[in-house]
């Protein structure tokens, strides 16, 4: 039996060492109480799980657990991160991490699927935005804990694990066996789908994806024999990453303006990005494809354009995760993940919860990509999701050459037939391409 002084001496230990952190807090604002009865009853439960629980429990487990239980009461997103996982956050930002290549979050005490990272094992297997992870290899995750559940699924490259899935419209769940891999993610690629018009895709923000479209977009302007006539920039399925990389990307458009902006309860966090001048494209006609599983960094990015009505939205309402994860390294080698802003776009719109609306809304069809139709999950699904924030709802011979230049075209055609939603932003870029040439054709 362990005495209840000696828990209450270590909860007021606790408490004091804590208190030492707010002191910067407290030179800004008055100096509140301490809230004397919860920590009483505090100390009381833990207390009686120290006595009298079925199983002996450590009391570094428990105050784990309590920290981890502060955190997920606040929003999905902020959470305490041991020294390993901060070393894969800090990994996985470089663009390269084990695992599946598959972004998840919580939801009622499920995994739910933001969205799979392109040419990884999860995007192979065709897992999909909005589907639940309600097993992991036989084991159920209701009430799992998000880190351990991502934990689960990582493992040495080259060993198998099997994912039970729940998807809407699907009576029956699905087993899906994937391959655990080292996931190098190449964030951008890009093709010309016809003469004058280029497709440029970005499946994660990570610190080097700014300098890889540019080099992208150089490429297919050689490609081209000269400056495109349109491009198609895809931010479906992309669910966010580095802010800066964002910022930089959407700067690679825009001439002047702001870019995004961020507000937290300390004014330390107010910050201001403003683009500089020049435009990658020179003022070409810009669409972007955007769904339910863009998020985050990808917000930032059609929010931003569209803002400044420099490029057409076009696709389905974004994941709406407007909100700015602040990592803070702690003294054990880990890290906390917290929550300590929002994201404005430049006409001051916030996008949490509520997403960027596309300015043409098309979604995909079910042929192509069943369960793409705007049926995904987004943040203002998840339990506890951080409120808005104002008023509103929340070189070969030439023979060789020529016949992979015909296959090619082929694979690009069968791209577009099957892909509704890319088809429909070529078309679009056409119409506003021939437009543009009109204009600048008039005599002033």
């Amino acid at each position: 039996m362990v005495p209840f002084k000696k828990i209450t001496r270590l909860l007021t230990s606790l408490f004091a060492a804590a208190s030492l952190s707010m002191v910067y807090a407290q030179d800004k604002a008055e100096n509140e109480p301490l809230p004397l009865d919860e920590l009483q009853v505090f100390a009381e439960v833990f207390g009686k799980i120290k006595n009298e629980y079925v199983d002996e429990a450590s009391d570094v487990d428990l105050l784990r657990d309590a920290i981890q239980g502060m955190l997920n009461g606040l929003d999905p997103h902020s959470t305490f991160l041991e020294p390993e996982a901060f070393k894969e956050v800090r990994i996985s930002t470089e663009g390269k991490f084990g695992g599946l290549g598959i972004e998840v979050t919580t939801e009622d005490g499920l995994i739910k699927v933001v969205a799979p990272i392109d040419g990884t094992p999860a995007a192979d297997a065709d897992i999909r935005s909005g589907d639940i992870i309600v097993m992991i290899d036989g084991k159920p995750v209701r009430g799992m804990d998000l880190r351990d559940a991502v934990d689960s699924m990582r493992g040495e490259p080259g060993t198998q694990i099997v994912l039970t899935i729940s998807r809407e419209d699907t009576p029956e769940l699905i087993e899906m066996p994937l391959i655990r891999a080292i996931i190098k993610v190449a964030s951008v690629r890009g093709e010309m789908l016809e003469n004058g018009f280029a497709y440029a895709r970005i499946s994660s923000f990570q610190s080097g994806t700014s300098n890889n479209l540019r080099t992208q977009i150089d490429k297919l302007m050689k490609q081209n024999d000269g400056e495109l006539d349109g491009l198609i920039l895809d931010l479906r399925n992309n669910p966010g990453g580095v802010l800066n990389s964002a910022v930089d990307v959407s700067d690679h458009f825009l001439e002047q303006g702001n870019i995004v902006a961020t507000r937290g309860r300390d004014s330390t966090m107010d910050t201001s990005y403003r683009a500089r001048p020049g435009d990658i494209l020179d003022g070409a006609p810009l669409v972007v494809l955007v769904n339910g599983g863009s998020a985050s960094a990808s917000e930032i990015v059609a929010g931003a354009l569209q803002d400044h009505e420099r490029a057409i939205i076009m696709g389905t309402r974004t994941f709406g995760k407007g909100s700015v994860q602040t990592v803070i390294p702690m003294n054990n080698g880990g890290a906390l993940k917290l929550t300590t802003a929002r994201y404005y776009t430049p006409n001051d719109r916030s996008i949490q919860a509520r997403g960027i609306e596309p300015d043409i809304e098309v979604k995909q069809r079910e042929l192509s990509e069943p369960g793409q139709d705007g049926k995904m999950v987004r943040e203002s699904d998840l339990a506890g999701h951080l409120s808005n924030g104002d008023d509103a709802d929340s070189v070969e011979d030439e023979t060789e050459a020529t016949e992979g230049s015909k296959k090619e075209k082929l694979e690009l055609s069968k791209l577009i037939k099957q892909d509704y939603q890319l088809s429909e932003a070529l078309n679009l870029l056409k119409g506003m391409s021939l437009v543009r040439s009109r204009l600048m054709a008039e005599p002033n």
